[in-house]
């Protein structure tokens, strides 16, 4: 199962379009579940919100996960951040996990894989592929992205059915 995050603050974002197209690019199929983060509201500034702990075991559950974030200051969001803490250390286990940012300009292509990654790794994702940054106006056609999908296709996990 494909589960995509997205940390814009903005619903039904660019950054959620382009999440769903990779995942579906990558592994052939759509996402079965998209958590919008923004969705989850207030609910993220505490520990043991409902939909927070159902978003939680949503993600833990899947096979790949597409973790996505425009570029904000260099980074990602502060949203994501919020929902990524509620993980602790090691509990993805070791889900397949594909870092994935949007941005405006070539200048923070090295944003995911230095910022986005590690916290991913640090609460259990293994991330086999490089991280994947796009510009946000060409992410539909970008030669970056067919790269990246020839390199990272051999790490999707092979789900039994």
């Amino acid at each position: 199962m494909t589960v995509v995050v997205v940390g814009n603050p903005k619903p039904m974002s660019r950054t959620r379009a382009a999440a769903e197209m990779v995942a579906r690019k990558l592994t052939g199929v759509a996402p079965q579940h998209v958590i919008d983060v923004v969705d989850l509201g207030p609910g993220l500034l505490g520990w043991g919100d409902p939909a927070v702990a159902a978003a939680k075991e949503i993600v833990k559950s899947a096979d790949s996960l597409v973790v996505a974030s425009p570029t904000f200051k260099a980074t990602y969001t502060g949203l994501l951040k919020l929902f990524l803490d509620q993980f602790g250390q090691g509990e993805l286990n070791g889900i397949t996990t594909y870092p994935l940012m949007l941005g405006a300009s070539q200048i923070h292509a090295l944003a995911p894989e230095l910022t986005l990654r590690p916290v991913l790794v640090e609460i259990g994702a293994s991330c086999p592929a490089p991280a994947l940054y796009l510009l946000d106006s060409e992410y539909e056609t970008s030669a970056d992205l067919d790269k990246w999908l020839g390199l990272a296709r051999r790490f999707v996990p092979q789900v039994s059915s």
